[in-house]
């Protein structure tokens, strides 16, 4: 169960408050669709950490969950690879949905045809079958990577992907945490690595140390 991967879940009283009671919503929203997402934190007391979507931006809330509460479990790679977006019925009005033909060409094209996921509202809409991303969503995705990437890869496949219809988020996924494309394509190190204990800034983001700023 690794960071963004989506879980279903038996129903909201299988979560624990990170620090706080959950807001009236979370029960409603689960009932309705009973799917979380890992989020980027350490394991606490043999919990999961993970995310519930609501129904606005607003809506967000951290909880804590039991393994043996998990369901189902789907990482983005998964979702991918299943290519569950052609057979969406809303992959004509929804440029996020329908772009993921173009980045799988990309993709394949980058070398990296087995390294990409989805993540985001796409990928909780591919997972859940519940209508989440609107024609304003962007296409998250994610590339895991255990050795560094060569800048001029990265470049180029940042330039690809700007092509898209829809606007692309991506992370590139390393042993150590996340960096996004677009800063470690067109930046200088050091570079700002989302680890499971916060941001760090890392000359390499697939070096085990951090950089001290």
């Amino acid at each position: 169960m690794q960071t963004h991967s989506l879980l279903r879940i038996d129903c909201a009283a299988a979560l624990r408050g990170a620090s706080m009671p959950a807001p009236h919503w979370v029960a409603a929203q689960l009932a309705r669709t009973p799917w979380v997402v890992v989020r980027r934190a350490p394991c606490h007391d043999r919990l999961v950490p993970v995310g519930v979507r609501g129904a606005t931006r607003a809506e967000r809330f951290a909880g804590w969950l039991r393994a043996e509460s998990v369901r189902a479990c789907v990482s983005p790679l998964q979702l991918a690879a299943r290519r569950d977006w052609r057979r969406n019925p809303r992959r004509a009005e929804v440029a996020a949905l329908a772009a993921l033909d173009d980045v799988e060409a990309i993709m394949a094209r980058a070398g990296l045809a087995a390294r990409w996921g989805v993540a985001g509202g796409v990928a909780f809409e591919l997972a859940s079958g519940c209508a989440t991303t609107s024609c304003a969503s962007d296409v998250d995705l994610i590339v895991q990577l255990d050795a560094p990437f060569p800048a001029a890869a990265a470049h180029a496949l940042d330039a690809e992907l700007t092509q898209l219809a829809a606007r692309a988020d991506v992370l590139l996924e390393t042993p150590v945490g996340a960096v996004a494309l677009a800063e470690y394509a067109h930046a200088r190190a050091p570079y700002l690595v989302r680890t499971a204990d916060g941001p760090r800034l890392l000359a390499d983001p697939w070096a085990a140390a951090f950089a001290t700023a």
